[in-house]
């Protein structure tokens, strides 16, 4: 399936990782294939190369413990990396949020 020319994709990250990439508020980032969490981390570790391993694990790539992925009011941490995005993301309507989950007891 040919997803045509690059989408561009909104991106909300939690504070320590805009401060580590040196960027302030939502990031509207080019994706080029199929609109997935899977695409939007390579595009956005090929932008940002100070964010790699940060998001997921270098290696395994999988998803860090403390991170979430949400869009539409879903959280979309579980899915397929390879799950395309809601279609509110992919027109621009909805960003896509990257959120540190916080642990206590």
């Amino acid at each position: 399936m040919s997803w045509g020319p690059p989408r561009k994709i909104r991106i909300i990250l939690p504070p320590h990782l805009r401060g580590l990439a040196h960027i302030s508020g939502e990031l509207l980032l080019e994706v080029a294939g199929a609109p997935t969490v899977r695409s939007v981390l390579d595009a956005l570790e090929a932008t940002y190369p100070m964010l790699q391993g940060t998001i997921r694990d270098h290696v395994t790539q999988q998803r860090r413990p403390f991170l979430r992925f949400f869009a539409c009011e879903e959280d979309l941490s579980h899915e397929s990396p390879d799950t395309p995005l809601p279609d509110a993301v992919i027109s621009g309507k909805e960003p896509l949020l990257i959120l540190g989950a916080i642990a206590g007891g």
